[in-house]
């Protein structure tokens, strides 16, 4: 029997005219996405961004039917499909204006793991480059042996991210620029498969999405949203790295470089994002703990906080949640508090102000 919550929540992505910014006004003021199938046109016309063109797209057949089959492919492949407001939808997927409605996943890693770091770079990847990604991730493997390692499943640099997280045994997961019914490049599917045992691949197509190249632009905002932080370890002065970069720093998400000769073509778009500020510099796997305050001393500890400061109920509230949970992103906060985040933002600055919180990368928020 055929999800019937599944069945419009895939429907909704495959109508044209409706993107994320619209879905979200459709589930404010509907509530349930099934209702934009059901509910009379009168109703469709007082919601923002849908037109009369756009209803006429929802009332056709084909969506639904297009929305079972998929349906029947993620059944038969074991694929958790992940709507963006469902329980195990990527938390830090939630802070970035684009986020996917719907995801595709296969594979075992946890997608809002504590640690969370994207390595991107050119596909024409140097002896140089190959060398230290394979250190700088055998040294994370050593510190954080769960730290997740995100890439795209290309050649260069994001196939040798890959190889080097299943070599020090940490999951890694591929985010792909097609439906998870292929394997693209052909020549990467026996990785692939390594991967679904020891991280996995996502994705926001659906099957019988071929991998053109504007995907491959597109899927590169989830490679930086999905993360803490992006790492460029080598990339011309313009290439889909750099892409992937300015999206990370779009998101406030810390980016990093590895540095290279000023004469070598694949460090030049590294070099000039550490020249003009816009990336750290990395030259081992401590600079970016450094920078992410992933050394010992900012680990959370077990042992009870006591805050000697008023707090009024929904300051209370908020801190009650970040013991419960040592730390939470600003959108999983709005959820679980239920409080107007017109108000929230405000409030947790307060909070900051005092000494009873504080902000890290990403929108994550701990108690001090």
């Amino acid at each position: 029997m055929t999800d019937q919550n599944l069945l419009y929540q895939i429907g909704i992505t495959l109508v044209k005219g409706i993107g994320t910014i619209t879905t979200k006004q459709v589930l404010d003021a509907l509530g349930d996405v099934s209702l934009l199938f059901k509910e009379k046109r009168q109703v469709l016309e007082r919601i923002p961004g849908i037109s009369h063109k756009v209803i006429t797209e929802i009332r056709k057949p084909e969506i639904l039917q297009r929305a079972e089959e998929e349906i029947r492919f993620i059944e038969k492949n074991k694929i958790e499909p992940l709507f963006i407001r469902s329980e195990g939808y990527p938390r830090r997927l939630l802070d970035c204006v684009d986020a996917p409605v719907m995801l595709y996943f296969r594979g075992t890693a946890d997608l809002n793991a504590a640690k969370i770091i994207s390595i991107v770079g050119t596909r024409h990847a140097t002896s140089y480059g190959k060398e230290i990604t394979d250190a700088l991730i055998h040294d994370m493997a050593q510190t954080y042996p769960n730290i997740v390692i995100v890439s795209g499943l290309a050649y260069g640099i994001d196939i040798f991210a890959h190889r080097a997280a299943l070599k020090y045994d940490l999951p890694t997961i591929g985010v792909l620029a097609h439906g998870l019914d292929r394997i693209y490049p052909y020549e990467h599917r026996n990785i692939a498969k390594d991967m679904l045992e020891k991280g996995g691949i996502l994705t926001d197509y659906i099957s019988q999405t071929t991998p053109d190249r504007p995907n491959f632009v597109k899927r590169n905002r989830i490679i930086a949203g999905l993360s803490d932080c992006t790492l460029v370890v080598e990339s011309a002065e313009k290439g889909g790295s750099l892409i992937t970069a300015d999206i990370a720093d779009s998101y406030n998400r810390d980016v990093f470089a590895v540095p290279g000769k000023t004469t070598d073509t694949y460090s030049a778009g590294c070099n000039l994002l550490i020249k003009y500020k816009k990336a750290a510099l990395v030259s081992s796997a401590a600079d970016i703990f450094r920078e992410m305050c992933w050394d010992e001393s900012s680990k959370p500890t077990t042992v009870q906080r006591e805050i000697f400061i008023e707090l009024s109920p929904e300051e209370q509230q908020i801190v009650d949640l970040l013991r419960e949970h040592n730390d939470m992103q600003l959108n999983t906060i709005v959820v679980k508090t239920n409080q107007a985040i017109s108000q929230l933002t405000p409030r947790l600055f307060e909070m900051e102000m005092k000494g009873v919180i504080r902000c890290f990368p990403g929108g994550v928020y701990r108690l001090a």
